[in-house]
């Protein structure tokens, strides 16, 4: 139940920031059009720890700014290297590489495949079998993906992987 009353305060919360209309009726229907997405979601089932992770809630609030700084700090390198290529000074030299997942989940797994796909200058290509396939711009880029040395893992590998052991377990239907 937890999952489709969080389900429905973000549908509602973003209808009301895309709507921007504050009249009876538009309200009125939006929060009519809430409770059918919430019903009809419930009905098909899609409605589960995975699909709306309520126990990740916490400490995704704090992954969030530092994956926003590293998709600001991302953006200015892209930047620096497009100018560069352009003015002819470097030429832009793609690499392609495997990172191996910290995390336990496929859902941690795949926070940390997006987690890369969202910071500019880095495509996830395929998660599978606990490894990443990783095409970057730079190997800057890369190297701020790869493990160190003695196999230390990168600052996102080890906040993804922070994320999944500091949540509490999801509970299942038949703990309920």
């Amino acid at each position: 139940m937890r999952h489709a009353m969080s389900l429905g305060l973000i549908l509602a919360v973003l209808w009301i920031l895309l709507s921007g209309y504050f009249q009876p009726l538009l309200i009125g229907l939006g929060a009519l059009s809430v409770i059918l997405v919430v019903v009809v979601s419930r009905r098909m089932d899609v409605v589960d720890h995975e699909g709306q992770p309520v126990h990740l809630t916490g400490q995704v609030l704090t992954y969030w700014p530092w994956l926003f700084w590293q998709i600001i700090k991302a953006n200015v390198d892209v930047a620096k290297v497009i100018v560069a290529s352009v003015a002819g000074s470097a030429p832009v030299r793609p690499v392609l590489f495997r990172v191996r997942t910290r995390q336990q989940s496929e859902l941690a797994q795949v926070v940390f495949a997006n987690s890369i796909t969202l910071t500019p200058g880095t495509v996830s290509l395929e998660l599978k079998d606990g490894h990443v396939d990783v095409h970057a711009l730079t190997a800057a880029a890369a190297a701020d993906l790869m493990d160190g040395p003695g196999e230390t893992p990168s600052e996102m590998n080890r906040r993804c992987a922070e994320i999944e052991e500091r949540a509490p377990a999801p509970r299942t239907a038949a703990a309920r």
